[in-house]
């Protein structure tokens, strides 16, 4: 099979930088395009050379369209608004779509759904293996656990990241929630300050910390009558999330349109 030509977006970031080189080391994939925003500092050089590789002849350019036509994917950790116009591009282009942003609304989640009519969209809050392992187990120990065992999630991540809790911290709570029976929205406690009372049955809380490089932590503590379980995970290198997205773009390749998580992608449902 020829390589899979994959446009990466928000080339200029940290991951996309890192998505960069992972496509350059993989000999079954190529770049195929390098996107930042309009009035970018970094348009017009060359995207290797972003990554601090040997230049790859791609040139970094703000007009995706054209990209988008003639490639099969498009890897894309921006923020919400710019997935939104990459997911509708997608649709348009009808390519693979690999959405790794967070902070996304209700109303941004209807849209990608609507997307996803006609672009292949994985979508997930973390792309890592290790993670989406961890969120299954999570949902596996909450369906065997009773609410007797109070759910927490803790994460910290560095002192950039712009929201909170975490879309990693959201996934495993939305595997707690479903391993429980109950839906996130209606059981998650997401602040607490002051006199709150105390700690309701069946609540699921998160605390987010913020702070130095840390790339993410994240902690599910089922403490229970004189005992606790903690399932963690810890991400040492951006490069996790990158061979995550890369495979996810793999598996998305002349698969039928619709929208897809990486518990599709590694076979995790029935776990």
């Amino acid at each position: 099979m020829s390589q899979m030509r994959l446009v990466i977006v928000g080339a200029g970031g940290r991951m996309g930088r890192t998505l960069i080189r992972a496509v350059a080391e993989a000999p079954d994939l190529a770049l195929a395009g390098a996107i930042e925003p309009q009035g970018s500092a970094l348009l017009g050089q060359d995207a290797g050379a972003l990554a601090g590789l040997p230049p790859l002849g791609v040139t970094v350019t703000d007009d995706a369209l054209p990209l988008f036509a003639a490639a099969e994917g498009v890897i894309d950790f921006t923020v919400p608004a710019a997935s939104l116009g990459f997911a509708a591009l997608a649709a348009q282009a009808r390519i693979a779509h690999v959405i790794g942003t967070t902070g996304f609304t209700p109303e941004d989640e209807a849209k990608v759904e609507a997307a996803a009519r006609h672009a292949t969209i994985v979508k997930s809050g973390n792309m890592s293996l290790g993670v989406n392992l961890l969120a299954a187990l999570v949902k596996r120990v909450a369906a065997t656990l009773d609410d007797s065992f109070d759910i927490e999630i803790v994460e910290m991540h560095h002192n950039r990241k712009i929201d909170a809790p975490s879309g990693t911290a959201l996934l495993l709570g939305e595997a707690a929630a479903r391993g429980r029976g109950v839906e996130i929205g209606t059981q998650g406690v997401f602040a607490r300050h002051g006199v709150t009372g105390a700690r309701k049955a069946g609540d699921i809380g998160f605390a987010a910390l913020r702070g130095g490089t840390v790339v993410g932590e994240h902690n599910v503590i089922f403490a229970g009558p004189a005992e606790r379980i903690e399932l963690a995970h810890k991400a040492e290198d951006r490069m996790i999330f990158a061979r995550g997205a890369l495979a996810a773009a793999r598996w998305a390749r002349g698969r039928k349109p619709g929208l897809y998580s990486m518990a599709d992608v590694l076979g995790l449902h029935d776990i």
